[in-house]
């Protein structure tokens, strides 16, 4: 009698813990009620409750308000992942000034894809002193010390590790400089990096042959990292420059991963078609390459880039100390106006100023006029535009050459593998934006080219830009509305999305994201930001906890 007495108080003990946990488990940190869930999946939409809890996506279904600390109405808005900006530049701004995620955080943005070519770390001695850390762990320590208010993923650039072992010159690596560039690559894999990038078209980093680049990437593939690269050619190339990338990552035994994708200059526009044939033969075959685009026509660069890279070779300030010289700016015009073979992109613009708008400039003689092409430039200041030209790269302007088609936009974007990106990321607060991509880009993708041009379903569209994106940067615990991932949840009202940035004033707020939830806390609440620094450095498979 004493026993099954002793078993039914334990019955009772056992019942009792089960009744209070299940009621823990019916609590949440906060309840988007009743919205219309675009999962990410591309599956068609649905209505339900999404309740959060700890971080991350606890229950999606009926759920009881009572239960919740903080209810959120999403009646007739979108609810879905958090958008991925696969080319978001730098966290950086973002230690000192979280108002910096603003333009980020009006779009949906919740992680961000930092590094292309340049990378916040590995530093020299000068700018290490300047900015604190040395190596990726240490930076990545002071992102998690100061806090941010979105997620950020990096890669170690290839021009950061060249010109730290090898400087500004055009030359080859010794082998002994190869090792340490090696090297850098491997202590930035191991603090959690997710790849290298490469920008191809910039010096010094255009002086690199297909091997050197290669030997880093294998490094980054030997830790499960990728190669992210803003390839050799986006216009005449643009084919060869696609062969180079898959042979990179064949070589570096690793996922290959193009930023924004184009096909450059009207002579280039049918390449478009090729590109994906060829990107699509390769992916059939079993290698694994992606590729992000923004749903602008034109592009952006420093306005230097317009000059052939040979020019650059002793450095940019022995090229800025010689354009006093006539000759000398002659031989630059003819070689514009004349030759192929390299990324001209003045023959993309038709050799026409008036396609290329100037986004942002120091000279005090162009500033008010920013927004307008360097023809009409230099007609408001009664120069010849050549002038005006040479005046701008000698203040480091940042030019928009209208170099592609909307077709090869539309076409781009019906592609399963491609995601998207604003290719500035932060740039609110303090900082200065030169292109509307930068407040504007997922806005844009979702009003103009889905809702307005049914160019693809609202659903593909978000599952490009999260779920699809989300595997492209190694981050498997989050890209989709689903019981267990992370909670990076953004809600908008699909009917009022708009993108209001212009080439005059692109730091223009879009208008639709009403809120942003990022690892369970709101950080954009109707209008605001709220302050909240969740957001996380998502480590690579390399990482290695010292």
């Amino acid at each position: 009698m004493k026993l099954l007495t002793r078993s039914l108080h334990t019955i009772f003990i056992a019942a009792s813990l089960m009744a209070t946990a299940a009621i823990g488990d019916d609590r949440f940190d906060m309840v988007i009620q009743q919205g219309r869930v675009v999962d990410g999946t591309g599956a068609p939409w649905y209505v339900a409750d999404v309740g959060i809890r700890d971080g991350r996506i606890a229950k999606i279904g009926q759920i009881d308000i009572g239960a919740a600390s903080q209810v959120i109405e999403a009646g007739g808005l979108i609810v879905a992942p958090g958008f991925i900006d696969m080319m978001g530049q730098t966290a950086t701004p973002m230690i000192e000034d979280p108002k910096a995620a603003l333009n980020l955080l009006t779009q949906g943005i919740t992680t961000i894809n930092s590094g292309e070519g340049r990378s916040a770390a590995p530093l020299g001695d000068d700018k290490a002193e300047q900015q604190g850390w040395r190596t990726m762990a240490e930076y990545f320590a002071v992102l998690e010390r100061k806090g941010l208010p979105i997620n950020t993923v990096q890669t170690v650039g290839h021009t950061q590790v060249r010109r730290l072992v090898i400087g500004e010159v055009d030359r080859r690596p010794s082998d002994r400089e190869l090792d340490r560039m090696r090297e850098l690559v491997r202590e930035a894999m191991e603090a959690g990096a997710i790849g290298v990038s490469t920008a191809l078209i910039y010096p010094p980093a255009v002086y690199a042959r297909t091997e050197e680049i290669a030997a880093l990437a294998e490094v980054a593939g030997e830790y499960g990292g990728r190669y992210y690269t803003h390839m050799r050619n986006e216009g005449d190339l643009l084919l060869e420059a696609i062969d180079e990338a898959l042979d990179i990552g064949r070589t570096g035994k690793t996922p290959v991963h193009i930023f924004h994708l184009k096909a450059a200059g009207r002579q280039n526009w049918g390449k478009m078609q090729l590109a994906i044939a060829k990107i699509k033969a390769a992916r059939a075959e079993g290698q694994q390459v992606t590729a992000d685009i923004y749903p602008y026509v034109n592009n952006g660069l420093g306005i230097a880039a317009f000059i052939h890279p040979r020019h650059f070779s002793e450095g940019r300030a022995r090229l800025i100390g010689r354009l006093d010289d006539a000759k000398y700016r002659a031989e630059i015009r003819d070689e514009m106006e004349t030759t192929g073979g390299w990324e001209n992109w003045f023959r993309h613009v038709g050799n026409d100023w008036d396609r290329v708008v100037i986004g942002q400039t120091t000279d005090k003689r162009y500033a008010e006029l920013v927004g307008k092409s360097v023809a009409e430039m230099a007609k408001a200041r009664g120069e010849d535009a050549w002038a005006t030209f040479f005046n701008l790269v000698r203040s480091g302007a940042f030019a928009l050459p209208q170099s592609m088609s909307h077709a090869n936009k539309i076409l781009a974007m019906q592609q399963e593998f491609v995601s998207f990106c604003t290719d500035v990321g932060p740039a609110g607060g303090s900082r200065i934006a030169s292109h509307p991509r930068a407040f504007g880009s997922f806005p844009r993708l979702l009003s103009h080219y889905v809702r307005d041009l049914g160019a693809i379903s609202l659903e593909r569209a978000i599952a490009q830009a999260s779920a699809a994106a989300a595997n492209d940067v190694l981050a498997y615990d989050r890209g989709r509305i689903a019981e267990g991932l992370a909670a990076d949840v953004i809600v908008f009202d699909y009917l009022k999305l708009a993108d209001k940035a212009t080439f005059s004033k692109p730091d223009a707020v879009s208008e639709g994201m009403r809120y942003v939830i990022v690892n369970g806390q709101l950080v954009f609440d109707d209008g605001r930001l709220t302050g909240a620094r969740p957001g996380r450095v998502l480590r690579g498979p390399g990482y290695r906890s010292r």
